[in-house]
Parts: C-alpha cells; structure tokens; sequence
C-alpha cells in the first residue's frame, strides 16, 4: 500500500504470532495468527477505524502498533521514524507521541491513587511542565475532558464508568500526544454516555489536531466519527476505504454482512439481512486459501485454493475478495 506524504502511521505486513506450545519441553507447535500480515496507513489529523467481529485481531494490531504487545514481524514508522528498530529508551521517548485509550476505564486506572496522582506521574515521567506548575496543568487537564478540577482528589470507584474514561481520556492527553489509540473506548458505556466521548474525542480532535485509531466493533459508531475504515477478518484487512465508500457501496462480501447487521430505528424500514453461516475459524488453524471462504455465501471453488491479498478495485477503495475483483472488472466491461 503506498505511502503517502502526510501519512503520520504507515504500517506494512504487521504480524502478531503467539505460540502454542505442548509437551513436557513446551516445544511450539503451532502460532495463533492474532495479526496475519496487516498494512494501512493513517493520516495527519485523521481517523481511521478499525472494524470487525470479537476475536478478529482488532486490540491485538492497535497494541502491536504502540510496541505495548512486541510484534512478530513487519514494520511500523511514525514520522518516517521506524519503531521496530527502537531500543527501550528511545521507545519511552516515543510514548509522547503515541497514546491509547482502553477499553475498560476502569480496569486501566490504578485503584489505589487519585486521579491528580496519575496525571501527575505522567507528566513527571516525561518533564512536560515544571514540578510548580504540575498541579495547574492536571486542573486544565481535568476541565478539558468536562470533569472539576476538585475531582484530582478523588479515586476511580468514585466516578461513574463515563468520568472514568473521562480520566482515561485526560491521561492520554497529558503527554501532548500526536496519535491516539482509542481501543474500544465507549463499548463498555450507556449508549447516552457514548455519544458524549464520542463528541468529546472529536472536538479533542479539532483542538489539538490529533490522529485516531478507532477500533469498534459497532458500525454505527464507526460512521459517525471516521474518515476512512479498515474492516478486518481473522486477523487480515479485507477491506479498506473512504466511510462513505464503506457504508454505501461495500465491495467485500463480509463487509456487506456486517453492515446488514446495524438495527435500523424505522420499524417500517425492510432491510435484506446478509446471515453467516458457521463459527469464526480459529486463528490457529487458519484456512487455506481466503480466510473468508468457509462463511462466503458468494464462495467459489478457487477461493479455497488462491490467497487473497488487498488491491486497489477502485480510487483509494481496497477490497481482498476475488469476487470483488471480477464483479468490478465485469461493471468496467460493460
């Protein structure tokens, strides 16, 4: 996937490989594919969303990204800067620049301080104030994110599940970052409460010129806050484009099935459900050939014997789907 000038991410062939090991040695005999090869890029001011089932390799690649979880392979540069070939200090130095927001709010925050103690604690770790000036900048940080500046006293099992991601939000916003994770951040939230962090990490967004990952398994969500959306299946991108692109003329077949998916608030509304059939395989004994083709209601005999890789079916709109590829070539002939 080419890279262009303002890209802030570019990621290529990204694997994430865990080992199953058996026997009285542990010896490994065999890896579960969590990420199988993954390539996007992301750009300057954007945000990308990273969509799929539970258990596709979402969190897996996001954390991968951030060298939170080691990668198996492939390459990562922020900036032109590659961090695969960092050491650990130079990769501390980098975690200015790279946050993320889990998520479950509270099972990230430690239980035992207050808030103003662990905005406190990153913005010691990283010098990005002088001690005098600490406690002004976890205030402003505070009514940034809509809490009191009195709450630095509190501790998380004080606040409500959307202040706690609130602090979550602010946390990752005290080290002054470029780029931002956001790991699921409202799945785990009323859905009045999710529109509220959604609205609040846009508006983060315009203020401070920000990069988001988005990864969601809730498409509706997805819509309303990317730019442009990854769909990944069984730890590989199946289908890459513009959100508009995605959501009205989907080109995978499993893109297709997700977005038939999303409730419609019009009981009059009839909507053609896409339902597919079988479990998800397990990314240890991966099929051969697409990924994909077991569930496919479009599945060819070839499917199951040629891998399928992202290419470029139409003006910046990816899709791995031989399918997909023929469909667009038989619209172009005609």
């Amino acid at each position: 996937m080419p890279q262009t000038s303002d890209s802030l991410i570019q990621v290529d062939g990204l694997k994430k490989y865990f080992p199953i090991r058996k026997g009285l040695f542990s010896r490994i005999q065999g890896n579960v594919k969590a990420v199988d090869g993954v390539s996007f890029s992301i750009k300057k001011g954007e945000t990308l969303g990273l969509v799929g089932e539970s258990g596709c390799g979402k969190t897996t690649a996001g954390r991968s990204l951030l060298r939170l979880i080691e990668p198996t392979d492939g390459s990562i540069k922020f900036e032109g800067r590659e961090l695969m070939d960092m050491d650990r200090q130079e990769l501390r130095e980098m975690r200015k620049e790279m946050q993320i927001i889990f998520q479950d709010p509270y099972g990230s925050l430690n239980p035992r301080m207050t808030v103003g103690g662990m905005l406190s604690e990153a913005l010691k770790l990283h010098n990005i104030v002088p001690k005098d000036k600490i406690q002004d900048r976890v205030a402003e940080l505070l009514d940034t994110v809509g809490l009191s500046p009195r709450h630095a006293r509190r501790y998380p099992h004080e606040f409500s599940g959307g202040q706690r991601q609130r602090i979550g939000i602010a946390r990752a916003l005290s080290v002054e970052p470029k780029f931002i994770v956001c790991d699921e951040p409202v799945s785990a939230l009323d859905v009045s409460i999710q529109a509220q962090i959604i609205n609040l990490l846009q508006d983060l967004q315009k203020e401070f010129g920000l990069t988001y990952l988005f990864i969601a398994h809730d498409l509706s969500v997805v819509e309303h806050i990317c730019d442009r959306v990854a769909v990944m299946y069984l730890g590989k991108i199946v289908e890459l484009a513009d959100a508009d692109d995605i959501y009205n003329n989907p080109l995978h077949p499993y893109t297709k099935a997700l977005l038939s998916a999303i409730p419609v608030a019009d009981p009059g509304h009839k909507k053609e459900r896409v339902v597919l059939e079988g479990d998800v395989p397990s990314p240890a004994n991966t099929p051969s050939g697409c990924y994909f083709h077991p569930r496919c209601p479009v599945a060819r005999d070839e499917c199951s014997d040629v891998d399928q890789f992202l290419e470029e079916l139409k003006p910046e709109h990816w899709a791995a789907c031989m399918y997909a590829r023929q469909d667009e070539n038989v619209g172009e002939a005609a």
